[in-house]
């Protein structure tokens, strides 16, 4: 019987991925690096910085984390100018929080996670958050969900990952968690194959976890 959720954030709860790629793109461009939409997922499934083009492209350190920042900072204006809300997550987190105890697990950085939740309430159902920084390797190592385990002192036959990403897939299928893949058509070529279950919708969860 599972008693406790650990949730991705970008893409799960929140319809964040597809700007932090555009943020991602608009600088590389600026610098004659082209960043095609399929190749950056592929990056991100293996867990491969965009920025390792423009180490290839020879571009120093410097110019590099310039142009990072700058992009972090056109992320979060996309952050508070974008419609970033997915339908339903706030219900379902509602039902859910009543008969699990749920948290968090993202690879955002906690600056982005509060300015997102500035104004939000999804928080509120979360016993802890796990952000980057909070573990000794991101996802794609099970370094994210194995924190989060050890964090609620449960196992991992009593958990149930979601997530709708590779990335986060095979981060928690090494954690030997698990993991309903909620579709995602940021992330729609990626392999899911993987995933114990995958659902159309956030809203099939409830009823899905009542049979795992």
């Amino acid at each position: 019987m599972k008693t406790t959720i650990l949730w991705d954030h970008d893409g799960v709860l929140v319809d964040t991925e597809p700007w932090y790629y555009e943020a991602t793109r608009l600088q590389l461009g600026e610098l004659g690096i082209p960043l095609p939409r399929d190749e950056y997922l592929k990056d991100m499934a293996s867990g491969t910085p965009a920025w390792e083009r423009a180490v290839a492209a020879g571009l120093s350190p410097e110019e590099i984390g310039r142009r990072k920042r700058q992009r972090n900072e056109l992320y979060q204006q996309f952050l508070l100018t974008r419609d970033i809300d997915i339908e339903g997550v706030e219900a379902v987190l509602e039902r859910l929080s009543k008969d699990y105890n749920m948290a968090i697990v993202t690879t955002s950085k906690r600056d982005d996670f509060k300015l997102i939740h500035r104004e939000r309430s999804i928080t509120k159902h979360m016993a802890f958050v796990l952000a980057n920084g909070d573990y000794p390797r991101s996802k794609p190592h099970p370094d994210p969900y194995l924190t989060a385990l050890d964090r609620f002192g449960v196992t991992r036959h009593e958990t149930v990952v979601v997530e709708d990403s590779q990335r986060g897939l095979r981060a928690a299928v090494a954690a030997g968690i698990d993991c309903v893949v909620v579709k995602n058509e940021f992330v729609q070529a990626q392999d899911l194959s993987a995933a114990t279950h995958q659902i159309d919708s956030l809203a099939m969860l409830p009823d899905l976890l009542t049979r795992m």
